[in-house]
């Protein structure tokens, strides 16, 4: 995400108000779960279980589950107050559908599963982690998924010279302002690149991605500074 989460001691914003402040920030964001959801209508069979880490307010898996009949989702998050939320919007469903599992994030997590995920994703959720725990991160999924397994993730991205940050940050700021955000609120949400969150170029993702593990790594979507990697194990 682009914006801080509410934590378990903050009044959480209700499901549509986060979801509508981060389509404000993130340009295509709804695009980034229908993108992950026709991938995943692409593999060879429908998955059994589906673990979302960073899950937020549970919007991909609130879409996901009318697309999967028969998959079990598994909702992991740092932050209760989010999970809270997403138990709300999901409140619905039937129970056996879904698992929301203990906070956490995804570095620390260490729940064995007695059926391993055949689908891992993580939407906006590591970019704030520095390089050495988003490894962790990367290497957790990578352990918990089924061989051949799928891993899918959205991350910010750096573009490749100090010129092409410059420009992508004026790029994404016209896209907020477009939004109606004001240039206070644009400025102090570009000031947290490299501060509050440490994009990787997309080269440096594909590199981590190779060295975790996985047999199959590609690059399958990319707009604005934003970028969509699936990896097989």
């Amino acid at each position: 995400m682009t914006f801080t989460k509410p934590t378990q001691n903050a009044t959480p914003h209700l499901p549509e108000d986060y979801d509508a402040r981060i389509s404000d920030v993130l340009p295509y964001y709804s695009s980034f779960h229908q993108e992950t959801i026709s991938l995943v209508k692409s593999l060879p069979s429908s998955p059994n279980v589906w673990m979302d880490t960073g899950c937020g307010t549970g919007s991909l898996i609130n879409k996901a589950i009318r697309e999967f009949p028969s998959t079990k989702f598994l909702l992991l998050d740092p932050s209760e107050g989010m999970l809270e939320q997403a138990k709300q919007k999901l409140s619905s469903c039937p129970a056996g559908r879904l698992e929301f599992l203990k906070a956490s994030p995804t570095q620390e997590f260490s729940h064995k599963f007695e059926e391993k995920p055949d689908v891992i994703t993580a939407i906006q959720c590591h970019h704030y982690l520095n390089r050495e725990n988003r490894t962790k991160a990367t290497r957790v999924c990578y352990d918990l998924l089924k061989d051949d397994g799928i891993y899918i993730t959205f991350e910010n991205i750096r573009p490749l010279t100090e010129e092409g940050v410059t420009i992508g940050k004026r790029y994404w700021g016209n896209f907020q302002l477009a939004r109606g955000r004001n240039e206070e609120e644009i400025e102090k949400h570009l000031e947290r690149f490299d501060t509050e969150y440490f994009p990787l170029t997309v080269e440096e993702h594909l590199k981590l991605l190779r060295e975790t593990g996985f047999k199959t790594v590609e690059l399958f979507w990319y707009s604005y500074m934003q970028a969509g990697f699936y990896c097989i194990k």
